[in-house]
């Protein structure tokens, strides 16, 4: 475990850029006093605002560039425009040249992971990386991914994420043994895709230590927390979360309402704000920001990019446990202990 965890932020990232990423830093540090940061960014427009956190001003260094990356732009044009000079690219240069432990950004989702994989490059036997999250559940919080990194999975795809995420659990979720489910049309195993039956399969038939595969899950399970991982291709992922986002906005504005309908209504509320500052709370987007990009050779977190200060302190939070509790070799002994179960990886789609 490391003593001290560098962290390299890419200050000009997401809708506000410093105005955000400073304070969000001064908070991660309050908590995390072992911290350090790599600041990039516009020297003129960072050094004002940490003068007012001298705390984090003494832990950190600033790597000046002025060059950043629209949140509109297309990977192709982000690597055009942004390849060796831009604060996201050097963020996480700061990872690739062992300067930094994590790199975290608030930028463009597509370019960052665009980036991410070209200069870190996937880890020995990863095609693909995922993005993964914490999920608020009836049950408390469970790990879903892929959220959106890619579209479409092969058999091996989904084998690893379930071996990625089931690393995260145990980081995150402090769970020895997490369980793990397959995100399907039907929890029958003659339902769904042949690449999610083969899985499926392949995770029933060679049990591995610290991931108890129980099966498929379904959309509603994931609220529930019937799982620990949720493992989904990225496409499906990526609409359940917004669907999730959407709901919970929608729910929110129906309890808003109802609550001034009428003074009736008001008085009650006057009694219930205890439980709907809690609900309120619970369902914060702020509570789990932060996805995970898993498969990388080195730590990359996203944070929302319309997040407040508050969010992304606790994207750099989720980037410091990743660190601290070592989650590249969780998941490289995951794969090596997959690699002793089966001595053939399985073909895509194939099912035996």
């Amino acid at each position: 475990m490391p003593t001290k965890v560098r962290i390299a932020l890419d200050a000009m990232g997401g809708d506000h850029g410093p105005p955000v990423v400073i304070p969000g830093a001064a908070l991660a540090l309050r908590s995390r006093p072992h911290a350090e940061f790599i600041i990039v960014g516009d020297r003129a427009r960072i050094e004002p605002l940490l003068a007012g956190y001298p705390d984090l001003r003494n832990a950190s260094r600033i790597v000046h560039t002025d060059v950043a990356i629209r949140m509109d732009d297309k990977p192709s044009q982000a690597l055009r425009s942004g390849r060796w000079k831009s604060s996201m690219w050097l963020a996480i240069d700061a990872v690739k040249r062992n300067e930094a432990d994590v790199a975290v950004s608030a930028g463009n989702t597509g370019a960052l992971m665009a980036m991410a994989k070209i200069h870190l490059k996937t880890m020995a036997r990863i095609e693909r990386p995922a993005i993964a999250a914490i999920w608020p559940t009836l049950r408390g919080e469970s790990v879903v991914l892929d959220l959106g990194a890619s579209i479409g999975a092969d058999t091996q795809h989904l084998i690893d994420m379930a071996l990625m995420g089931s690393a995260m659990a145990r980081i995150l979720l402090h769970i020895d043994r997490p369980t793990v489910g397959l995100l399907n049309i039907g929890v029958e195993e003659v339902k769904g895709l042949d690449e999610v039956r083969s899985a499926g399969q392949w995770l029933r038939e060679n049990p591995l230590p610290h991931l108890d595969y129980t099966g498929f899950v379904e959309g509603d399970d994931i609220g529930k927390g019937t799982v620990d991982v949720v493992v989904t291709e990225g496409f499906a992922g990526n609409i359940a979360l917004k669907t999730a986002e959407g709901t919970a906005r929608q729910i929110g504005g129906y309890l808003k309402a109802a609550m001034s309908r009428s003074l009736m209504a008001r008085i009650g509320y006057l009694f219930a704000r205890g439980a709907f500052r809690a609900l309120a709370e619970k369902m914060d987007p702020r509570r789990s920001n932060g996805g995970v990009f898993l498969g990388l050779n080195g730590v990359v977190i996203k944070s929302h990019g319309g997040t407040d200060s508050e969010g992304f302190a606790a994207a750099v939070d989720i980037g410091y446990e990743m660190v601290r509790d070592e989650l590249l070799t969780k998941i490289s002994q995951m794969l090596v202990h997959q690699d002793q179960e089966a001595a053939v990886r399985p073909a895509a789609g194939a099912i035996s």
